[in-house]
């Protein structure tokens, strides 16, 4: 039974996941009453280009990811409380998205955390606090210190894709090479099944069906609906396919980008609150890193967009690479 639930999700789900996206950022359904508008950045070179546009699409994508994976994956508990986990992050970025003035950032860090707490536990009382190691060991750590170090991982992960989220593209590009990443590292050590790549393939495919709409010069954006939903989404799965240390790496591009600025904002607040002093990391950059290369290096938005999502791909290759070669010894000595 569940076998063929596999195929009808391979040759079904995917396939449907893929056409009804692209429908949908066709038609854009109920589009003046459900989607909202981007409300640019002043301070931003080239921002002014997407002022105006239909923002907050990831609600549509989104749903339609959530359906799929209810209708074609045979999911666990965990995953069926992950996903409502998950509608209620695209719920609140889409709120954020559609409202006259911006969120607090301590409203969204304290929902972040909630999110993260949830989604922790979830992965801890499902499966195990058990994880594969870069060098090819496994090792369980105490479920505690586990909960902890997953709260973190995922307001990076959510915070870093969101602030990817600036340069036609590039966010949904970069998310698409970090799942396939994930999907490849959990085959090389022989432990994805079926529908573990499915659940990533259907992601892949919503991603598709926007980025065909997104891709320079952009018709609609994500928002904060779909930025911040697959933040999460991408910490999860790397934790459900026990490789939640890879994040250090596949997510690099995105930790670079746009987690250097949550970082850099953070800091300064943090030190102006508790030191009475603002302490600058980097204050000769300008994060994220692709506001950098467009404003200080020159970028255009298209090299911008090649030359981080070229430098994903180097870093996840030598990733995969070295898995290959960890495997090989394994097999050989």
């Amino acid at each position: 039974m569940e076998a063929i639930q596999n195929l009808l999700g391979y040759f079904m789900g995917i396939p449907f996941a893929l056409i009804a996206t692209v429908l949908l950022m066709i038609f854009k359904p109920f589009k003046e009453k459900i989607l909202g508008l981007d409300r640019g950045r002043a301070f931003v070179i080239g921002s002014e280009v997407n002022k105006n546009k239909p923002t907050g699409v990831g609600i549509y994508f989104i749903t339609v990811f959530i359906i799929c994976a209810l209708a074609y994956g045979h999911l666990s508990i965990g995953w069926v409380l992950f996903l409502i986990v998950m509608a209620g992050c695209c719920l609140c970025g889409y709120l954020d998205d559609v409202s006259r003035t911006p969120w607090n950032e301590y409203i969204k860090g304290g929902l972040d955390f909630v999110i993260a707490i949830f989604t922790a536990i979830i992965v801890v009382l499902q499966w195990n606090s058990d994880m594969f190691l870069p060098t090819g060991n496994w090792v369980g750590i105490n479920p505690f210190l586990y909960i902890f170090l997953a709260i973190i991982l995922v307001i990076v992960s959510i915070n870093a894709t969101n602030a990817t989220d600036g340069v036609d593209g590039l966010s949904g590009t970069l998310s698409i090479i970090t799942i396939l990443t994930l999907i490849i590292a959990a085959f090389i050590r022989g432990t994805l099944n079926p529908n573990s790549a499915l659940i990533g393939f259907l992601m892949i495919a919503v991603l598709i069906g926007y980025l065909i709409f997104n891709f320079h010069p952009s018709k609609v954006l994500m928002g904060d609906a779909g930025s911040r939903a697959i933040g999460l989404f991408i910490a999860f799965y790397a934790m459900f396919l026990d490789l939640p240390f890879a994040y250090l790496i596949v997510g690099l591009p995105f930790m670079l980008d746009g987690g250097l600025s949550v970082l850099k904002i953070t800091i300064g607040r943090l030190s102006t609150k508790l030191l009475k002093k603002k302490i600058l990391i980097l204050p000769n950059t300008v994060t994220p890193i692709h506001d950098h290369l467009k404003q200080v290096k020159g970028f255009s938005i298209k090299k911008t967009y090649f030359t981080i999502c070229a430098f994903a791909l180097i870093v996840d290759c030598c990733y995969l690479g070295f898995l290959m070669i960890i495997k090989l010894a394994s097999m050989f000595f």
